[in-house]
């Protein structure tokens, strides 16, 4: 007996197909066997009482008389059945084989004669209870006397080599069924074998085993599963990978700065320095200190959105004014590199948004340029209207751009291209959730040594006029 499961209900699923098929197959087949045997029998008689009958309309003549009834026996007779003449109540007058004279015949073939058919009947012959079939046919003859011809016929051969063919379908099909269930589980472990083996190697991975993978050239769906499994396994170590080097990155970010910070501060604290080197303390820690604060904030935004907790301050937003405040915010820095920061705005363009954070989002943005562009270069900063009702912001930069292994992977949480530039590699993934929430898309398109173009598509509003106030809701 099989134990329960996966490999007993394919077998046996797969048994009761086959059976139910092979036995709607083999009694398909017997009956249409036995049909065409039957058929056959009842042809012949036709096609003999058919010819019969065109020779008797120029033989026979006269009044009724037993010398009459025996021409027609003559005339209808047919080797291996019994030929009986009747009257049309069924009356037996005279049969070849000369026995009860005076019976009456009462199965169904007689009255269908009488009605103008060929009668056909099959059943037990009484009192012998032999499997018989009875063929029944209308005789005029001159037009004055009709008779009932009746052929008996024995069944018992052609029902005994039924039997037989019946018996051989039945071993034929029983040894069908015992391959078909050789096959069944052949097939079932085929299935089984590889799902356990997939079984087995999940297991390791839930206790952590990553590094463990499915072998086995699996093919369609399981080969699917496995091949899933295995990416999955490879992702986890590629997260775990980012992960730890993001902790790594983010101690090394965080170092920095509280270094910084405690070495002016106990500097200070030790006196004995003029104002423009206690100022110039005092600077670095402000400066060491917001740099702090932007980290955790940029983490915390991450966690925000990763548990879907970010809230938006939705209103009316004019792109020009925002972009120009962006290139405000980010102009000392690029001051410093001799970057030319370009607007390239002429209509103004309203969208339904959070002001501050699309503003984290193209001061992130252009904040990349300035820090990959080289000196003396330029960023160019654009708005244009998509077809339909889509408003596209591109930032272009003659940078160093990036290489096609690291594009698919640039906006990955964790992901930094360039780890010695600093940062938490969460920038572009905040960046493009921020985004995703406005009901847009970030793409980006570069080049290695040719520079980047990073463009943010969002759905645009209808223009409201100047007086309207602008409509907040939170989201």
């Amino acid at each position: 007996m099989i134990k329960k499961g996966m490999r007993r209900q394919i077998v046996l699923h797969y048994i009761f197909v086959v059976f139910v098929a092979l036995l709607l197959v083999e009694v398909i087949f017997l009956l249409a066997i036995r049909t065409y045997y039957y058929d056959s029998v009842y042809s012949k008689i036709t096609t003999h009482i058919g010819t019969a009958e065109d020779f008797l309309k120029y033989e026979i003549s006269g009044e009724r008389s037993p010398n009459q009834l025996q021409k027609l026996l003559d005339f209808f007779e047919m080797d291996y059945t019994e030929l009986q003449v009747l009257t049309q109540d069924g009356n037996m007058l005279i049969s070849s084989t000369g026995f009860q004279p005076d019976r009456t015949i009462t199965t169904s073939d007689v009255p269908e004669a009488v009605g103008g058919s060929v009668g056909r009947w099959v059943g037990r012959q009484p009192g012998t209870n032999e499997s018989v079939m009875a063929v029944s046919k209308l005789v005029h003859i001159n037009g004055r006397e009709t008779y009932v011809i009746r052929y008996v016929t024995s069944m018992e051969r052609i029902d005994s080599d039924l039997l037989n063919l019946t018996l051989v379908s039945i071993g034929i099909g029983s040894a069908v069924m015992a391959i078909v269930v050789l096959f069944s589980f052949g097939l079932a472990n085929s299935i089984v074998k590889p799902l356990k083996n997939i079984t087995a190697v999940s297991a390791q991975m839930a206790k952590g085993k990553f590094t463990t993978r499915i072998k086995g050239d699996y093919r369609y769906e399981i080969g699917d599963l496995a091949s899933t499994l295995n990416y999955m396994a490879d992702e986890i170590i590629r997260s775990n990978q980012i992960k730890d080097d993001f902790i790594s990155s983010i101690s090394h970010e965080l170092r920095t700065p509280l270094t910084s910070i405690k070495g002016w501060s106990e500097t200070l604290v030790s006196g004995g320095y003029d104002p423009e080197e206690t100022k110039l303390g005092m600077g670095i820690i402000s400066k060491e200190s917001d740099r702090l604060i932007g980290l955790v904030e940029e983490i915390l935004d991450f966690s925000k959105l990763q548990q879907n907790e970010m809230k938006l301050s939705m209103g009316r937003v004019d792109i020009k004014v925002l972009l120009q405040e962006t290139i405000l915010n980010i102009w000392a820095k690029a001051e410093k590199k001799r970057i030319h920061l370009l607007l390239e705005c002429d209509e103004t363009f309203f969208i339904k948004g959070d002001a501050n954070r699309l503003k984290q989002v193209f001061l992130n943005l252009v904040d990349n340029a300035v820090k990959f562009s080289p000196e003396d270069s330029s960023i160019v900063l654009s708005a244009q209207r998509l077809t339909g009702s889509e408003l596209a912001v591109i930032v272009r930069d003659s940078g160093i751009g990036i290489s096609e292994a690291h594009l698919g992977r640039v906006r990955d949480r964790f992901f930094q291209v360039d780890a010695l530039n600093g940062g938490t590699g969460l920038g572009l993934a905040i960046s493009q959730q921020i985004v995703e929430l406005h009901g847009g898309k970030l793409e980006m398109d570069s080049e290695l040594g040719k520079g980047t173009q990073v463009t943010v598509i969002l759905p645009m509003t209808e223009e409201l006029p100047p007086e309207a106030p602008q409509a907040e809701n939170l989201l």
